[in-house]
């Protein structure tokens, strides 16, 4: 029964390092690092959270770009 407690909370950590990574992967591609590109998202004020920007990763490639270059 502990167990099942566990794996609820261990399953919310799971999705945020997946969403991560894939941030991570595509802003690779685009020539900044993760935490730059962070930083870049909160100075700028936009309001996206990890879970929005993985899925517009997958999803909706050149909207992903227009994000970075309006940082850049």
């Amino acid at each position: 029964m502990l167990a099942n407690y566990y794996d609820r909370k261990k399953r919310k950590s799971d999705f945020r390092s997946l969403w991560i990574t894939r941030i991570n992967a595509a802003v690779r591609q685009e020539g900044l690092s993760y935490s730059k590109f962070i930083a870049a998202l909160k100075k700028s004020g936009i309001e996206l959270n990890r879970k929005m920007l993985a899925y517009i990763v997958v999803n909706d490639s050149a909207g992903f770009k227009a994000i970075v270059d309006k940082l850049k």
